[in-house]
């Protein structure tokens, strides 16, 4: 049996990427029509406060960290009830023609919804790797976050400070006052593995879980293509030179609202240099040692980062020698 096959065989199958899984149709041209989407009976709605999200708890279900034990859509109406600003309402998109929307909650409401018994108020994180929700729930609970973060930013005009309208079903906010019209915008991020035979490149950063060691990651500068910015930061960051640079998968972030474009880079050097303001320390792993990682079990307690994020892929591909399966 060939090297990769006998680690992919021990790996188990391929996790589930976080943050990728909605299903809903976008229904970016029906976005005018969300006040008579907010009317219907049948409509659905999550709760997010800044870092925090509301879960409801299915029934059966007691652990709070169950996996796939919550769900964070509920009825409209209950949404309101329990404090959601449907004045501020952003339409997800629509799921069998079902509206589903998500409402800005005070942060001052979620002591009270912690108590209630089928509620859980956690953080966006901790549902992603504890799989808490489906990941079709996930995925739009990714894009709710990051669009209840970008209104809390865009209040007022950037152009001339008056207070902005919200419209096109939280899609875009307008100027009453000098007519300009703000959209969200994503912020690309380059996150890459770059390898050098069977030997790969990840690094330390001083906000990182003790032990966690991962893939080397930038934002994308203006001007600049991804491949350049993978060249870029690698060198910044660990004084690498790499040449080819290949995309792997992508990944929504929403912290508050970037992508994660993910890619394999093939180093032109092996001497490190690390930038000490971005990160503690950074080495060479080797294809086996990469595999302890992913799998916790290595003798130094070192770990790769959580199943659900793109950097626990891109290490994976490399140790498998094969891409993702297609999200």
């Amino acid at each position: 049996m060939a090297t990769s096959e006998r680690i992919a065989g021990e790996l188990g199958c391929w996790p589930h990427l976080g943050y990728v899984g909605s299903r809903l149709d976008r229904a970016s041209e029906r976005r005018a029509e969300t006040p008579d989407m907010l009317r219907d009976t049948r409509a659905l709605a999550c709760l997010v406060a800044g870092e925090s999200v509301v879960l409801r708890r299915l029934p059966g279900t007691t652990g709070d960290d169950e996996a796939g034990g919550f769900e964070a859509l509920i009825d409209l109406g209950r949404a309101v009830a329990l404090g959601g600003r449907v004045s501020e309402a952003c339409l997800l998109g629509l799921a069998d023609g079902v509206p589903h929307f998500v409402l800005p909650l005070h942060a001052a409401s979620l002591a009270a919804l912690a108590e209630a018994p089928d509620l859980r108020v956690t953080d966006l994180r901790s549902v992603a790797v504890g799989e808490w929700v489906s990941a079709e729930e996930l995925g739009e609970l990714a894009t709710a976050k990051a669009m209840i973060a970008w209104h809390a930013r865009r209040t007022f005009c950037s152009n001339c400070a008056h207070r902005l309208h919200v419209a096109e079903g939280g899609w875009r906010r307008e100027c009453p006052e000098c007519g300009a019209q703000h959209f969200p915008r994503t912020d690309p991020v380059v996150i890459m593995l770059t390898h050098d035979g069977d030997n790969c490149l990840l690094g330390r950063s001083p906000r990182f879980a003790p032990g966690m060691w991962s893939c080397l990651a930038g934002f994308v500068e203006p001007g600049e293509t991804f491949e350049e910015a993978v060249r870029r930061e690698t060198m910044e960051e660990a004084g690498i030179r790499t040449g080819a640079v290949r995309y792997v998968a992508s990944q929504p972030w929403p912290f508050p609202m970037s992508v994660m474009i993910g890619t394999h880079a093939q180093a032109l050097s092996r001497e490190i240099t690390i930038d000490a303001n971005e990160l503690e320390a950074a080495r060479w792993f080797s294809r086996k040692e990469a595999k302890l990682l992913l799998t916790r079990t290595h003798p130094d307690g070192l770990i790769a980062p959580p199943r659900m994020a793109i950097a626990h892929h891109l290490i994976r591909a490399f140790v498998e020698g094969r891409d993702p399966p297609a999200g």
